[in-house]
């Protein structure tokens, strides 16, 4: 069995997520913004803190590293609405990255809007992004951590448009597949490609043709590192 640290897992896509991994015998610790969203359940440990905080989120980073190397970190703590989404949804998993143990499999929850997403890495620096932005630049920084740590399969995920509390009740995805991506990325041996992937419902997709640009995956990875202060091991 696997052990997998889950981001966001208070509710929707993450509790689902953190919830069927757990039900299947796999060795969870979940995160979520502070104790009282923590959710209940046979958890193999807990991690808080807030994501848009720079010095909490490193302080998640170090609390996980506790746990010992994991088999499978999933990115899935997202916001929509700025000046959070930057913050939260790519300045978080980088940092998580950089400072935590190494793992075996990277997960990065993307969207469908990441196509409409900005090139102009300004949003990056100011930290006043769109979702759309965030979600471009961190299905760029999968694609650069699977080209940097081939022996660490990293994927971005596209769960759908579903109705979780982000999505909306009419949002029109399944919810049960918008979490079996993450769940087979992190434990299945019959991945193709084993590193990579941008996918939506277990199927590859074709992303937003800058995540396929090595020299705006430079351009990311120095200005995270730029931002923060930490870089990333080679």
């Amino acid at each position: 069995m696997a052990r997998i640290f889950v981001t966001g897992a208070a509710t929707g896509l993450g509790l689902d997520t953190a919830t069927d991994l757990a039900d299947h015998g796999h060795d969870v610790v979940v995160h979520a913004r502070d104790a009282d969203r923590l959710p209940p359940g046979d958890w193999a440990g807990t991690v808080t803190g807030d994501l848009a905080d720079r010095e909490q989120t490193n302080a998640a980073a170090r609390a996980a590293n506790e746990f010992g190397r994991f088999d499978a970190v999933i990115h899935n703590a997202g916001v929509m609405q700025r000046p959070s989404a930057v913050p939260v949804n790519v300045i978080a998993p980088y940092l998580l990255t950089a400072l935590m143990d190494r793992p075996g499999r990277l997960i990065h929850l993307s969207s469908g809007m990441h196509r409409s997403g900005s090139t102009d890495l300004a949003g990056l620096e100011s930290g006043d992004g769109s979702y759309s932005d965030s979600k471009l630049w961190v299905t760029a920084l999968s694609a650069a951590l699977a080209d940097r740590w081939p022996e660490t399969a990293t994927h971005a995920v596209d769960p759908g448009w579903v109705p979780t509390r982000m999505g909306g009740a009419g949002a029109p995805d399944d919810l049960t597949e918008g979490h079996l991506t993450q769940t087979w990325l992190a434990t299945a041996s019959d991945v193709d490609p084993a590193t990579g992937g941008y996918w939506h419902h277990r199927r590859t997709q074709q992303p937003h043709r800058a995540v396929g640009d090595e020299r705006f995956r430079a351009r990311l990875l120095e200005t995270l590192e730029r931002i923060t202060g930490v870089a990333l091991e080679s």
